[in-house]
């Protein structure tokens, strides 16, 4: 099989495309037969080194994956060979084939692509846990959402419209907005030319935002503190702008405002059974027409380099996913 080979921590373009055996399940495992996988801004952190969890070298890159069940490991209940399924696997998605562990692997809608499937755990996962478990978000709040057309916020603008919120999007160019708008966000900003904490602040008049989702940083950041509710909560979902920003306790203390790290990889072990019943809901919900991922872009595994370059320098609305047809 053909998989996509981290020989050397670093660039991504000391990634290789090489020729593995096919790999085996063993007991509680599945191999899937992989038609895509989705590519994450983490994808460029593990193989450089940076990421929080370490894989040994050599190893195949990706944590999401999609496609049919090709073998069962033993103690698998629930599977049959030929099921249409995705995967959350701690690497191997870049590859023809992967083994991933039996409680990572969730069946599909028949009306869901193995495109859309590659690319929704992490980033309708991570939406979903952060604005529901951490931030409790209610009904008719108003949810700030930062780089709201890329792979995490327009997930975010989706499902803070369904559970009732109302959505101020902020995004680098107008086409990038026009998809947020198509998702169900109320108020657009362009941070490449507004300022961003003066114009909520002209939308809100006296009220502030009720809770405000990052996956940027930086700048953005700073946006959110500046226009947070008393008793605002900030997510801080990720640093996609490069920019890890420092937190002036002062300014909480006097907001009696809260700042939420969420990373939702922890919850894989942590609490498999909240992950779990998270994805099986928004699964649902795609079946019901009530989210409808959006993939921005397809590529071959043979460009997964460009791929992840793509997302390094933010220029993928929606998820980037490989695939393996030849």
């Amino acid at each position: 099989m053909r998989a996509i080979l981290c020989r050397t921590l670093g660039d991504p373009s000391l990634l290789t495309l090489e020729e593995l055996p096919s790999p085996v399940p063993g007991p509680g495992e599945l191999r899937i037969a992989v038609r895509a996988a989705g590519v994450n801004f983490a994808d460029s952190l593990v193989t450089a080194g940076k990421y929080q969890e370490k894989p040994a070298l050599p190893f195949v890159p990706g944590f999401e994956l999609a496609g049919v069940v090709a073998e069962i490991g033993a103690g698998v209940a629930g599977f049959r060979q030929g099921d249409r399924v995705m995967a959350l696997a701690g690497s191997g998605g870049y590859a023809e084939e992967a083994v991933v562990a039996a409680d990572g692997v969730f069946k599909i809608p028949d009306s869901m692509s193995f495109e859309a499937a590659a690319g929704f755990p992490i980033a309708y996962g991570t939406s979903h846990g952060a604005l529901d478990w951490r931030a409790r978000l209610q009904p008719g709040e108003i949810l700030l959402v930062h780089g709201a057309a890329g792979g995490v916020g327009l997930t975010a603008v989706e499902i803070g419209k369904a559970m009732g919120a109302t959505i101020i999007a902020t995004a680098s160019s107008p086409a990038k907005l026009e998809i947020a708008r198509s998702r169900g966000a109320d108020w657009l900003i362009d941070s490449s030319a507004e300022n961003v904490a003066v114009r909520i602040k002209e939308l809100l008049g006296r009220r502030r935002v009720d809770v405000a989702y990052d996956p940027v940083g930086g700048e953005a950041f700073q946006a959110s503190l500046g226009t947070i509710a008393w008793e605002g909560r900030i997510l801080v979902i990720g640093f996609a702008g490069g920019t890890v920003p420092q937190i002036p306790a002062n300014i909480l203390l006097v907001k009696n405002c809260s700042v939420l790290g969420f990373y939702w990889s922890s919850y894989r072990t942590r609490r498999p059974d909240l992950l779990r019943q998270s994805l099986e809901t928004l699964l649902g919900w795609v079946a019901a027409g009530r989210l409808q991922p959006l993939v921005g872009e397809t590529l071959p595994l043979d460009r997964a380099v460009e791929a992840i370059g793509r997302i390094k320098a933010r220029q993928v609305t929606g998820k980037l996913v490989l695939t393996t047809a030849r």
